[in-house]
């Protein structure tokens, strides 16, 4: 056979060994691949590090809870700041982890900054390993879902490995939000099978609804998108990150809102919230003033329906894993309030 024969067909077995490869990789290996690269550049660091809520909030926790002397696992170190900001604090060695390429920059701001005690280490968290555990795992693995960035598992694994009994997470203590809202009129985007334009109706589309799961879903940071939450905001979900699993977060939700804003549900507000004392906090709320800007929020969208007050939102929420969204499904059931005319009349 033809040398140029036999390299053709070289690089198509090659080819077809990377799609086959590709089609077997797993979630977790597909996001710690893009999660490599997303935070490998300068723009997603310029973010964080400029998101003043979120900075003060770990310079305040850190200052509080990490101790002279103190062994600290610092988890996706980034640019390495909250690593510095631990050697500042006296704490005796600060392993500073990262599997993306950010590490040589880390290693570089350190150096120029004077930073002593911090031992940059190049893999991912489940692959590290210690001689002896340590006293404080310090992280930011929240994403703008909470846990769409592996956070329960990532941390849950170190914890069991690498912390010492009584040990400190920081921070651990969360709650996750699932909030219906209506969005401001002149920003609202209907599913477009509710859309009749110029008297041009778009109903029959309905039966051609998208499948696949990132159109129900739309990210945001606009604090002008939001007009109002229909009910009283509460946490549907708080985790400890001392004591959870990700085996056993629960896969439903159902919960309820009575409605105290009249309006037209457009979908659900995901955000989170940590607390570090009853003082120290830090949330991605779409109404929330001092919100850290760099998360977004995420809005699951849901076909109009129309509420008054008094009007009860039953919500199920049912995931397939926490840390994919593309698993997550809602909907909900209206319980109009006992005197509505219109129930009324149906009895």
């Amino acid at each position: 056979m033809p040398f140029h024969t036999l390299r053709r067909l070289g690089v198509r077995i090659s080819s077809a060994v990377r799609c086959l490869f590709a089609q077997v990789e797993s979630p977790e290996a597909r996001y710690r691949n893009f999660n490599g690269r997303y935070f490998s550049g300068f723009y997603e660091q310029e973010r964080m590090l400029a998101d003043k809520p979120r900075m003060e909030f770990y310079r305040a926790a850190i200052q509080r809870h990490i101790q002279p002397g103190d062994r600290v696992v610092d988890l996706g170190t980034g640019t390495g700041i909250l690593a510095a900001l631990a050697s500042r604090r006296g704490a005796a060695k600060v392993y500073a982890i990262d599997h993306s390429s950010i590490l040589e920059t880390a290693r570089t701001l350190a150096t120029a900054n004077g930073i002593e005690r911090v031992e940059f280490v190049s893999t991912h968290s489940t692959e590290f390993r210690l001689p002896e555990r340590v006293d404080v795992i310090l992280h930011e693995q929240m994403g703008d879902c909470l846990f769409d960035e592996a956070m329960v598992a990532n941390v849950s694994d170190l914890r069991d490995r690498l912390l010492k009994p009584g040990g400190l997470i920081l921070p651990s203590l969360f709650e996750f939000f699932c909030e219906p809202i209506k969005i401001r009129n002149e920003r609202h985007v209907p599913f477009i099978w509710e859309l009749a334009v110029h008297g041009y109706d778009y109903s029959v589309l309905e039966r051609q609804r998208p499948q696949d799961p990132d159109y129900y879903q739309v990210r945001s940071s606009d604090l002008a998108l939001v007009e109002h939450f229909l009910g009283e905001p509460a946490p549907v979900l708080t985790l400890d990150l001392h004591t959870v699993n990700e085996a056993a977060l629960p896969h439903a939700l159902t919960f309820t809102r009575t409605v105290v804003n009249a309006g037209r549900l457009d979908g659900y507000a995901v955000y989170f919230r940590t607390h570090v004392d009853t003082d120290l906090s830090l949330g991605s709320g779409p109404l929330d003033p001092g919100r850290a800007p760099h998360w977004g929020f995420r809005v699951l969208r849901t076909d109009r329906d129309d509420f008054a007050a008094g009007d009860v939102i039953e919500v199920q929420l049912t995931v397939g894993r926490w840390s994919e969204l593309d698993t997550w499904r809602w909907k909900h059931v209206k319980h109009a309030r006992a005197d509505d005319p219109a129930l009324s009349a149906t009895a």
